[in-house]
C-alpha cells in the first residue's frame, strides 16, 4: 500500500478521535464551563449534525474541486476547528468549534474512498479503502481512551490541542504523499441526492439505522457521568473503562461483518439489534455494581457497532434494486442517516437525564433500538413479499 494511504488513514484516527472523545470528557467540560450534564452532551449532537450536514450537501458543492487540494482544506479546516476548541472562552464557542470539525469530518469520508481507491490498482481498492477506515477503529480503542486520559489530568482543552496537532500532521502528510493527479469523479447533485430520498425501501434502511445506532448513543453519550455518579468510578478509571469499550467495538465490528455475511443483512441486523436491546436493559441495572457494569460495557461494545456492517450492507443492496443510478449516493446518505441518530440519541438522552436521571438513559435507549428490530422485521417481510433471498449478495462496506 502507498504511503498517501497512511496519511489518510491518520486522517481518519484524528477525525475518529475528536468524534468520540468528547463522550469520556462529558462530566470534565460540564465543570470546567459551568453548564449541565445535558448540555455538555449537546456538544455530541452539534458534532454528529454537522457530519450529516457536510456530507450530503458540502460533497455535491465541492463536487468539482480538484481532489487534493480539497482534502488538504478539509484537514485545514478540522485542525482550526481543534485549535478554536482548545482555545475556547466559553461553551458557545466551543459548540462552533465542534460544528466547524464535524462539517469537515463529513467531507472527508464522503471523498476518502475516491481518493483512496485512486492511490491503487483495481484489484486493491477494498483493502485500500478497509485501511483507510482503520483509523476509525485504532481511535476508539486507543485514541479515545488517551484523549480521555489527557483531558481528565491536563484539562479538556489539551486533548483539542493534542487532536489538532494530529491534524497538522495529517495535513502535511496528505501534502507531500497524495499525488496531485487524483481523478475527481463526476459531481453528485444535490437534486440527485434528494431524488434517493423519494424512495420508501431505501428510507426505512435510513429509518433503521437512525433508530438503531441512536438508540445506543442515547446512553452512550452520558456513559462518563454515569460511571463515575452511579458506577462510583474515579474520574481516572473513566478512560480504562473506554478502552475496554474501544477494543471490544473493534472485535463487534468484524463479528457483525461475518454475521451479515453468513446470515443476510436483514437478519444478522435482527439479532444485533435484539442483543444490543437486551445489553442496554441490562446496564440498567447492572450499572451501581462496578465489576458488572465493566463486564456490561464489555458487552456493549461488542453490539454497539456491529450493526454498522449490516446497515451499510443492506443500503447498498437495497439501492442497486430501486436507484442503480445512484449506489454511492445512497451509501453516503445512510453515513448521515448514522449521525442524525447520534444527534438525536445524545439530544434525546439529554432530556432524559435532566427529567428522569442518568440511570434511565439505558432502558430508554433499548426501548429506541427494539423500534429498529420492528423496522427491520418490516424490511424484511418486505423483501420475501418482492421475491428477494434473504442471504442476498453483500457489498463492500464502509462506515462514518
Amino acid at each position: 500500500m502507498p504511503l498517501a494511504l497512511w496519511a489518510l488513514t491518520l486522517s481518519a484516527f484524528a477525525i475518529g478521535t475528536t468524534e468520540f472523545v468528547i463522550v469520556g470528557l462529558i462530566p470534565t467540560i460540564a465543570a470546567s464551563l459551568q453548564v449541565s450534564v445535558p448540555s455538555a452532551g449537546l456538544l455530541v449532537s452539534l458534532y454528529a449534525l454537522g457530519v450529516a450536514v457536510g456530507a450530503p450537501v458540502l460533497t455535491a458543492l465541492t463536487g468539482r474541486v480538484p481532489r487534493k487540494p480539497l482534502l488538504l482544506g478539509l484537514m485545514a479546516l478540522f485542525t482550526l476547528g481543534n485549535l478554536v476548541a482548545w482555545m475556547a472562552p466559553g461553551y458557545s464557542a466551543l459548540m462552533a468549534a465542534r460544528v466547524l470539525t464535524g462539517l469537515a469530518h463529513g467531507v472527508f469520508f464522503s471523498i476518502g474512498s475516491t481518493i483512496a481507491t485512486g492511490l491503487v490498482p483495481r484489484g486493491k481498492a477494498a483493502s485500500a479503502i478497509a485501511l483507510m477506515f482503520t483509523g476509525l477503529t485504532v481511535a476508539l480503542v486507543t485514541g479515545v481512551p488517551l484523549g480521555t486520559f489527557i483531558g481528565q489530568t491536563l484539562g479538556w482543552q489539551t486533548t483539542f490541542l493534542a487532536v489538532s496537532m494530529l491534524g497538522a500532521i495529517a495535513f502535511v502528510g496528505s501534502l507531500i504523499l497524495v499525488p496531485d493527479t487524483i481523478a475527481t469523479p463526476p459531481a453528485a447533485s444535490l437534486a440527485g441526492q434528494f431524488a434517493v430520498l423519494k424512495k420508501p425501501r431505501l428510507l426505512l434502511v435510513y429509518a433503521m439505522t437512525a433508530l438503531g445506532y441512536g438508540g445506543s448513543f442515547i446512553a452512550f453519550t452520558y456513559l462518563a457521568p454515569m460511571l463515575q455518579e452511579v458506577t462510583g468510578f474515579s474520574a481516572s478509571s473513566v478512560s480504562l473503562v473506554m478502552l475496554v469499550y474501544g477494543v471490544s467495538v473493534a472485535a463487534g465490528n468484524i463479528w457483525g461483518g461475518k454475521l451479515a455475511d453468513h446470515k443476510g443483512p436483514v437478519r444478522a441486523l435482527q439479532i444485533v439489534f435484539s442483543l444490543l436491546a437486551a445489553v442496554l436493559f441490562v446496564f440498567t441495572f447492572t450499572a451501581s455494581h462496578p465489576w458488572l457494569a465493566i463486564a456490561t460495557v464489555l458487552a456493549w461494545g461488542a453490539v454497539a457497532f456491529g450493526n454498522v456492517p449490516g446497515l451499510q450492507v443492506y443500503v447498498v443492496q437495497q439501492a442497486e434494486r430501486h436507484a442503480p443510478q445512484a449506489v454511492d449516493v445512497a451509501s453516503g446518505l445512510n453515513i448521515a442517516a448514522f449521525n442524525l441518530g447520534i444527534a438525536g440519541g445524545a439530544w434525546l438522552g439529554g432530556l432524559v437525564v435532566a427529567r428522569f436521571g442518568l440511570t434511565a438513559t439505558p432502558w430508554i435507549g433499548a426501548l429506541v433500538v427494539v423500534a429498529a428490530i420492528g423496522l427491520t422485521t418490516l424490511a424484511g417481510r418486505l423483501d420475501r413479499r418482492s421475491g428477494v433471498p434473504a442471504a442476498a449478495r453483500p457489498a463492500a462496506v464502509t462506515a462514518h
